[in-house]
């Protein structure tokens, strides 16, 4: 089937025709068959993330990205204990969100949604409030598409002996990570991300001894993440409640695609070749970037509105959508933007279309030529 448009979103994006295709088949939760295969995708996602086994392990849990992030929190957070979150864009308010409604102390460290949080601020605060147990930050913000310093936070957060947690959501699989070596605790991705699966659930990578403690501490039966890895690991596995198994097989296709496209690394580098002809491109044709090149992420891009009255988005996304593409509205609170996606089965030739799609939609240009006649 050939897609009616590309899709430059942060996700749910564009997917192989192999991906769509594996989809056709039904699967039972019970047979064996598919619970080899959910067992062979845990095993994968720890060798993408370049973890033992024996010390990381992996869980699968029912729906999108942010249900994983409120069954991660709501189920390694011990009652009586606090939580700091690194708070930059919408997805660490949510994360405040989701913790606050779980009735979890929440300590919100608040930063600008276009600067990296301040190292010396963050092990101040840690410093003077040791009732915080566990940190949490989002890689990638794709509210701006600034993807913060994990790694200096990381080493900051285990100076001081707390529980890291990190919302990957638009990183894992396509920007390299390395969970040992930055001793993480809990990672938390989701299937329609930069693996290039179809929505329908998401993953937490934890480290073995840490999520073995969680048990009873969850807030919710379904989102329960110990119970639900416990059931996986002594069903070999089997979920809890009834699976996505369509998704399941087209993310275990997924997976053999990033391996035969040359890991992490090379998917790296291609979403950078997308995004650096992207930049480029929208320059030349008029458009300014929200973050300079240094903090800008290869997932997604950010980009002022034309300074021009006549400029609405609404307007703009359906001239591009009529061309073939669809783009992402802007979340940044205080600048008027709209964001394009440099993720999913999508290549620096797709980009170069994108780009004559976009100077054909610049719809105000010829709006003011006509009102000059």
């Amino acid at each position: 089937m050939k897609d009616h448009y590309l899709l430059l979103t942060p996700g749910p994006l564009s997917t192989t025709n192999a991906v769509k295709e594996a989809m056709l088949s039904d699967w039972c939760t019970w047979d064996d068959d598919y619970k080899s295969l959910v067992q062979s995708i845990r095993r994968d996602l720890l060798n993408v993330a370049g973890a033992s086994a024996g010390v990381y392990t992996s869980v699968l849990m029912q729906g999108s990205g942010t249900f994983c992030v409120e069954s991660a929190i709501g189920t390694v957070m011990p009652q009586n204990e606090k939580l700091l979150v690194i708070v930059n864009g919408a997805y660490g308010r949510r994360m405040v969100t989701i913790a606050e409604r779980l009735g979890i102390e929440t300590v919100p460290f608040e930063c600008s949604e276009t600067e990296y949080p301040d190292p010396a601020q963050l092990s101040k605060i840690l410093d003077n409030d040791p009732a915080v147990t566990h940190v949490s930050l989002v890689h990638c913000e794709t509210t701006t598409g600034m993807m913060n310093p994990l790694r200096q936070i990381a080493s900051i957060v285990k100076q001081y002996r707390r529980t890291l947690i990190v919302d990957a959501m638009s990183t894992f699989g396509g920007v390299p990570i390395n969970l040992a070596e930055m001793d993480v605790d809990y990672l938390i991705s989701s299937a329609n991300k930069c693996i290039q699966g179809v929505p329908g659930f998401g993953f937490v990578l934890a480290k073995r001894e840490k999520l073995k403690v969680c048990k009873h501490q969850a807030r919710s039966l379904s989102l329960d993440l110990y119970d639900q890895w416990a059931a996986m690991e002594e069903q070999e596995g089997k979920w809890r409640f009834t699976s996505p198994t369509h998704t399941v097989r087209a993310f275990k296709q997924a997976l053999d695609e990033l391996r035969k496209e040359g890991g992490v690394e090379a998917r790296y580098e291609r979403y950078i070749a997308n995004q650096h002809t992207l930049v480029n491109g929208m320059r030349d044709l008029g458009f300014i970037p929200l973050l300079p090149d240094e903090k800008q992420s290869p997932i997604i891009t950010p980009f002022y509105y034309p300074d021009d009255p006549r400029f609405v988005f609404d307007v703009f996304y359906r001239e591009l959508k009529k061309r073939g593409f669809v783009i992402y509205p802007g979340k940044v609170t205080d600048y008027d933007t709209f964001r394009i996606g440099n993720i999913g089965n999508v290549t620096p030739e797709d980009i170069k279309h994108l780009l004559t799609a976009v100077q054909e939609s610049k719809y105000w240009e010829s709006l003011s030529f006509k009102n000059k006649e």
